[in-house]
């Protein structure tokens, strides 16, 4: 029993002498990472060359009209309608923001700050719907508020999560129905 207390007390971490060695390692691992990041910012830009055909977003109308809902959150991206997992990042679109939602009869005010803004009019609005998941994140079943619109002659889905996720549903309501009421306008 006492030699193993003599060689667990002599037994000592040896001391570093490959200093050179070690930050080589480390600058290498550094460099790496580097690399890593510089690829997937490359890969973000190419994402969005490829969806320049996107026309330039909408801003709000001078005067928009009174506030049917207003809402804080957060904005959690846009991908092709149907498509969760493709992201668009064309316009700013693919920015993850703090978002102030405000919905009229002209349509949808999505003000981002840090972020470019953007309105969706009425017109352009197809629907709304709870769902779990757009590109980069997934929640509880319902935890997101999905908003289809057009913008040239794509379908996009944009992802918001309201500060007070019970106000969801009062929001695919309302857009639901002013969808309903600006097309049952425009047949007759």
């Amino acid at each position: 029993m006492t030699s193993l207390i003599v060689l667990a007390a002599g037994e000592k971490s040896a001391e570093v002498t490959n200093w050179a060695g070690r930050i080589g390692w480390v600058a290498g691992l550094l460099l790496f990472i580097a690399l890593v990041y510089w690829l997937m910012r490359q890969g973000w830009k190419w994402r969005g060359s490829l969806q320049s055909d996107l026309p330039e977003l909408h801003v709000a109308p001078e005067s928009p009209g009174e506030a049917t809902l207003s809402m804080s959150g957060r904005y959690h991206g846009s991908t092709t309608a149907g498509q969760w997992l493709d992201r668009i990042v064309a316009h700013g679109l693919g920015t993850r923001s703090r978002v102030e939602l405000t919905l009229t009869e002209a349509g949808l005010d999505v003000v981002r700050p840090g972020a470019q803004d953007f309105f969706v009019p009425t017109a352009a609005l197809r629907e709304a719907r709870l769902d779990k998941a757009i590109a980069g994140k997934v929640l509880a079943e319902g935890g997101l508020l999905i908003v289809t619109w057009a913008h040239g002659d794509k379908l996009i889905d944009s992802g918001f999560r309201s500060d007070h996720a019970a106000e969801h549903a009062a929001w695919v309501e309302a857009i639901n129905n002013l969808n309903q009421h600006s097309t049952t306008e425009g047949a007759r």
